[in-house]
């Protein structure tokens, strides 16, 4: 199924539509959440995952990759956690070869050497190699979980470029989406003239550039 929104999302960069976020005081701003290569770019729905210290006997860490619908945006949420990965290459070649749109983790990954060759996107705080195996277990699947101090809800929409990831609520998305293009039709425009001799300040006067930027405040 074409989903419309996700194609628009892929248009827009991370930071335009962070000030978009921003524009409709929207918390959509992943903190410290980082491409592992900066050549990576994604847009998807998404499919979210939360895990919790294991019990005894431990749980699993998760064989839910064979549930996720192609073009998701796995979505995993093990608290912030960097002495423990909860991502490797096994799952990063079958995300790949189902078509996943990417991985994001508030907390760490390892086996990064194949997320580059294949060019399959991951976003996390950061990589070791030190497994999950008895240390974490999945505690529930297709629940709000929080990636980097947002809440991410099953279905939201996820972009994510070289500067990171944000996170549009699924229920906002059409105004984040416009206002965001809206913001880069107007940065496009500044451009243009600023390379035909304008100063910077006369072109973000004719282009209201500050006035689309500006909080909007509810009626």
């Amino acid at each position: 199924m074409n989903d419309r929104n996700i194609e628009r999302a892929k248009k827009l960069d991370t930071a335009t539509l962070s000030d978009a976020l921003d524009r409709h005081g929207l918390n959509g701003q992943c903190h410290k959440i980082k491409p592992r290569s900066t050549d990576f770019r994604m847009a998807g729905r998404a499919w979210t995952l939360m895990y919790g210290p294991a019990g005894s006997p431990p749980g699993t860490v998760g064989d839910y990759i064979d549930d996720v619908p192609p073009g998701s945006v796995i979505v995993l949420d093990n608290g912030g956690r960097d002495n423990a990965t909860v991502w490797g290459d096994i799952l990063t070649e079958l995300a790949h070869r189902k078509g996943i749109a990417g991985t994001v983790i508030d907390g760490i990954n390892r086996d990064v050497a194949l997320c580059l060759e294949l060019g399959y996107p991951i976003y996390s705080r950061d990589s070791w190699m030190r497994t999950g195996k008895d240390r974490v277990q999945v505690e529930a699947t297709q629940v709000p979980v929080n990636i980097g101090d947002v809440r991410v809800c099953p279905g939201d929409l996820l972009r994510g470029d070289a500067d990171g990831v944000v996170v549009i609520p699924k229920s906002h998305e059409e105004k984040v989406l416009a206002s965001a293009e809206e913001i880069q039709a107007a940065e496009d425009a500044i451009r243009t003239s600023v390379r035909s001799g304008m100063s910077l300040r006369e072109a973000r006067e004719k282009h209201r550039y500050h006035q689309l930027q500006t909080r909007e405040v509810a009626q």
